[in-house]
């Protein structure tokens, strides 16, 4: 089955949840929660503000907010991540900067992540 992938450019400008299954690429700015069952790339251009759960992430632009990445997280160079972290895979680049805490775990983590179409659990963690 091919993914899906979507780009959000880097004059969009979102306030609310944001959720999709195959890969997403923000260049632009967000503000709120990301739920995915696929991979978010946010490039240099990208600031995100809010809570991340997803599958995979590869993070070059800014994250101010907690990422719970269920395979993988990647944060790049020019990187900055404001938040924890939780993932069983971790790759951080040298340039990145990340003042949190970072949770490597043995196994994939869950992301209880509400199905298409649903709103989030109020006070899920």
């Amino acid at each position: 089955m091919a993914t899906t992938k979507n780009t959000l450019g880097s004059d969009v400008e979102i306030k609310g949840t944001i959720k999709f299954r195959g890969e997403l690429a923000i260049d632009g700015k967000v503000e709120g929660e990301i739920f995915s069952q696929g991979a978010l790339l946010v490039g240099e251009t990208g600031s995100i503000r809010g809570e991340i759960r997803t599958k995979s992430a590869c993070i070059a632009g800014k994250v101010r907010g907690n990422i719970t990445a269920q395979e993988r997280c990647e944060l790049k160079a020019r990187a900055e991540l404001i938040g924890d972290l939780k993932t069983p895979r971790l790759a951080i680049e040298d340039g990145a900067v990340f003042m949190g805490q970072a949770e490597v775990t043995l196994s994939k983590v869950s992301v209880m992540q509400p199905k298409l179409g649903e709103s989030p659990q109020a006070g899920a963690a």
